[in-house]
């Protein structure tokens, strides 16, 4: 009945399952390699192929200066007098972004997305020309090309237009090839550095642990909450893939700090495992102001020379629910679940438990953080 609450009581089941450890989890899900992560590319490029979908040229003077310079590398001679006399509606100017994974060689390819940077109407049906895609230092990384899939359309004249999703926006499935390699350095002087996702000084002292008991004393030590220093053994030392491998199927107790995390768009709730209460008492009341207008016809006596007409008539109706005060005596090791069902007994709504979470951590009676999206 009301889905927050279900949600919550969900996820205290699965926490309370026999034989299994709420908090383990493997290094490679709270943890990364410093240094290898996603490299982001952009380019600009031209969309050909669209049928009178295009940018406007009087408009969009960026397009057309790209127009003529592609003319002019393709051995097209165009008087740059004459550069405005060009008109077409097919093409559109874009902008094409692409992430560069770690270890991706020469050859490999990408997904791309192109998205329409004029005012162009829609990219369906058309094809991105040769697009260089760069990073930030400006080398060039990737090209681009290919035919685009936009799941979306736009039909329509001038009195009627009918538009499903974005059709600016287009999507090329391993539309880049990779030209250049970014190498990554590992292990270069016996040693590798992890970063946990969720920095947290109880989560790093327990993950450097795990990796000592498996691996000798003094191969792993938490130099900060959000970092792992881990020696390589000698054992390992040409076998450095074999190692991470190892290290990243280890178990670890990880640790949170307790949380609330609210939505006051969707009336989501999600209370986190930790999440303690002091007593408090809650009083919750509903006001419903009900203003409804009823038809009534008005019709004239006989023989007279009134008309009939339709009057409207207003009713108004107030309601306002008896309040509750409700006592949570929160002791020490209560569930979540104790708390949903004390909550549930005041017959709120997910909005109202949001409020009402927001008034009991004014309070001070929240032990945890409330964050609200």
């Amino acid at each position: 009945m009301k889905s927050c609450i279900a949600l919550v009581i969900f996820a205290c089941f699965f926490l309370a399952l026999p034989g299994t450890d709420a908090h383990a989890t493997r290094v490679k899900d709270i943890a990364q390699l410093h240094g290898v992560r996603d490299n982001q590319l952009l380019g600009y490029g031209l969309v050909s192929g669209l049928n009178g979908t295009g940018d406007d040229m009087k408009k969009s003077v960026f397009t057309l200066q790209a127009i003529y310079n592609m003319m002019t590398r393709q051995g097209i001679t165009i008087n740059p007098d004459n550069i405005n006399d060009i008109k077409v509606k097919n093409v559109a100017a874009v902008m094409v972004t692409a992430s560069l994974p770690p270890f991706a060689k020469s050859g490999s390819t990408l997904d791309v997305q192109v998205s329409s940077m004029g005012d162009s109407k829609s990219l369906a049906g058309g094809t991105l020309l040769m697009t260089p895609l760069v990073g930030p230092d400006g080398n060039v990384y990737a090209v681009a090309q290919g035919s685009l899939t936009v799941g979306a359309f736009s039909f329509g004249g001038k009195a009627a237009q009918v538009q499903k999703n974005h059709p600016t926006v287009g999507r090329i499935a391993s539309g880049a090839i990779v030209e250049k390699t970014i190498p990554v350095a590992l292990g270069t002087d016996g040693r590798l550095q992890y970063q946990l996702r969720d920095a947290d000084f109880t989560t790093a002292s327990n993950m450097a642990e795990s990796i000592n008991q498996n691996f000798g004393k003094g191969t792993a030590f938490p130099d900060s909450p959000g970092t792992i220093q881990v020696n390589v053994p000698q054992s390992y030392k040409a076998k450095l893939v074999d190692f991470i491998a190892a290290v990243e199927v280890l178990n670890v107790q990880a640790d949170t700090g307790a949380k609330v995390v609210v939505n006051e768009r969707t009336g989501t709730i999600v209370m986190g495992k930790d999440i303690r209460l002091s007593t408090v008492a809650v009083s919750h009341g509903n006001l419903s102001l009900i203003i409804r207008d009823d038809p009534v016809v008005s019709q004239p006596n006989p023989l007279s020379d009134g008309q009939t007409v339709v009057a409207p008539r207003t009713n108004v109706s107030v309601v306002e629910e008896d309040g509750q005060l409700v006592l949570l005596d929160m002791k020490k090791g209560v569930s979540i679940g104790e708390i949903a069902n004390a909550l549930n007994a005041i017959g709120a709504t997910p909005r109202d438990l949001i409020a009402i979470f927001q008034a009991i951590k004014a309070s001070g009676s929240l032990y945890g953080e409330l964050i609200i999206l």
